[in-house]
């Protein structure tokens, strides 16, 4: 009983934790004040507010882009079950 209960929790953890990191931001786009002090824009400036807000825009594309991919790959395992 004890190894089946063992087997059990583990798979219920790695099933947890995939689920807790699907909805991270993409680290490929890095430090937004970073990158918008980078190019030379001022802190507070109408520009520093304008090119914020641009990496949020393309940081939630990305994470769209993303759940989009999980889900179609999902339908596609259930459309076709014998398909490695």
């Amino acid at each position: 009983m004890l190894p089946r209960t063992l087997l059990a929790l583990t798979f219920t953890a790695f099933a947890l934790a995939g689920c807790a990191s699907r909805n991270d931001a993409p680290t490929d786009l890095g430090d937004d004040d970073a990158f918008c002090k980078q190019n030379g824009v001022a802190v507070g400036s109408s520009e520093y507010v304008a090119c914020r807000r641009d990496r949020d825009v393309q940081r939630s594309n990305a994470i769209t882009r993303a759940n989009r991919a999980q889900r179609n790959l999902g339908e596609y395992m259930m459309q076709n079950p014998s398909r490695p």
